[in-house]
């Protein structure tokens, strides 16, 4: 089976292989986690096992994104500006909604993969909502995302969660739960801002509103990052690191390292400054952005 060849994900495999087993399979999943844990890979699997259970060619076509009936939907930008933000558009759920209502071309199942489905703007998640009300026979649709507030709840609630555990390098130890949760979606959505910029920052800005803890754990995890950063840089242990070894992939000279730095010590100056959480959260992104 090829959710075997998944590692390091025993829980969200469990709840895959259960459903195939008792034949329970969900029209919808959302697979929650930071970027990196194999989200993408075990969707991949999963829908290898229920249009090509007896693996072989239609396996392999998966694998090179030429089976008719698995598609991967993904952000781009708009077709008017080749340069614009990448995101998944209001036209882009209309596709995925006409190409949901056809019969399967050759499988038993048809299989949509959104993948950053956070990056979902405008009317999007809306549209999307109609598709999940009303899903269409023998069609899973999979949503790849790095934090749960990231769609609205009404969408989530439609759909069966699927959890991926952030991954510990070997012989760290993962941060406790608690905290390790509310850093790896501070970390979530410094890569997004990163990656999509002003309109991702915007809408993380959104998620923060007025809750001044979030805000401050925010804060608090991007100071760490960079701080795990500097310490990768200046060729430290990895056992040293907060965020088990992963900063060390990150390739930052070091004035953008200290200009990091610099930025997460003024917003948490900020915050404890009665500076709203919001906005304390959208400079700081902007700034990481711009640094990085």
């Amino acid at each position: 089976m090829a959710l075997e060849t998944i590692r390091d994900q025993a829980e969200a495999v469990e709840i895959l292989r259960r459903a195939i087993d008792t034949g329970r399979v969900a029209h919808a999943y959302a697979f929650i986690g930071p970027p990196g844990v194999g989200r993408r890979t075990t969707a991949l699997a999963f829908a290898k096992v229920l249009v090509a259970p007896s693996g072989g060619a239609s396996a392999a076509r998966v694998d090179r994104g030429l089976h008719p009936d698995v598609q991967v939907i993904g952000p781009t930008p708009p077709a008017s500006n080749p340069k614009g933000v990448a995101a998944i558009r209001v036209d882009n759920v209309r596709e995925l909604e006409r190409r949901a209502a056809l019969r399967p071309a050759e499988a038993s199942h048809k299989v949509f993969i959104v993948d950053e489905a956070e990056s979902m703007t405008g009317a999007a998640p809306q549209a999307f909502l109609k598709t999940l009300e009303e899903p269409p026979a023998r069609t899973v649709i999979i949503l790849i995302l790095s934090q749960a507030r990231a769609l609205p709840a009404t969408v989530l609630s439609r759909c069966q969660i699927v959890r991926f555990r952030p991954r510990a390098a070997e012989g760290v130890a993962l941060l406790p739960s608690g905290a390790g949760e509310e850093r790896e979606r501070a970390l979530g959505w410094l890569a997004q801002a990163q990656s999509r910029g002003p309109e991702a920052i915007l809408q993380i800005g959104e998620a923060v509103g007025r809750d001044r803890e979030v805000a401050e754990a925010a804060v608090e995890t991007c100071w760490l990052w960079y701080r795990d950063l500097l310490c990768a840089h200046a060729g430290g242990a990895v056992e040293l690191a907060v965020f088990a070894g992963r900063a060390a992939t990150g390739r930052r000279t070091l004035d953008e390292i200290v200009a990091g730095l610099s930025a997460c010590r003024e917003a948490w100056l900020a915050i404890q400054g009665n500076v709203s959480p919001r906005l304390t959260v959208e400079v700081l992104l902007s700034r990481l952005t711009r640094a990085a």
